[in-house]
């Protein structure tokens, strides 16, 4: 059996352009649905909403949409972040860039006492991230 666990976010109206942000960030292909297209006969400003988005990548796959113009949008208040781990210290620090570019740093990124590098960010979207860039493995010898 096989499975795998996606992030699916919810934005009240600014799905197309988070998901085009993060796209900019991350790279990787990006394809969105607007709920016009799923239903012909809706109209107005909700056809223009985005049903259903999908980011991936090598390494992660980002899922959104808006939900409808006049429902209620999600509470802003989270128990959850998203956690970029890893040794690849160039592209960690590169997504760390782009998404605190407008973001608000709540940990810089900075040493950490159990070595490498930790931080966290809430992006302008008010998605909560941690990164946790680990040292690279030395070779042993033998």
């Amino acid at each position: 059996m096989s499975f795998k666990l996606n992030p699916y976010l919810r934005f009240h109206g600014k799905a197309k352009e988070a998901m085009e942000f993060y796209h900019g960030v991350f790279g990787g292909q990006l394809t969105m649905t607007t709920m016009g297209e799923m239903q012909s006969d809706l109209l107005g400003p909700d056809a223009e909403r985005i049903m259903h988005a999908q980011l991936d990548t090598d390494h992660l796959t980002l899922m959104a949409s808006d939900g409808f113009e006049d429902a209620e949008p999600a509470h802003t208040e989270s128990n959850v972040s998203l956690a970029l781990t890893g040794t690849d210290e160039a592209a960690l620090r590169s997504f760390w860039d782009g998404l605190s570019s407008d973001g608000t740093v709540t940990q810089p990124l900075v040493d950490a006492p159990w070595g490498g590098a930790f931080g966290m960010v809430v992006d302008r979207f008010g998605t909560d991230w941690m990164f946790n860039i680990q040292p690279a493995p030395t070779a042993q010898r033998n």
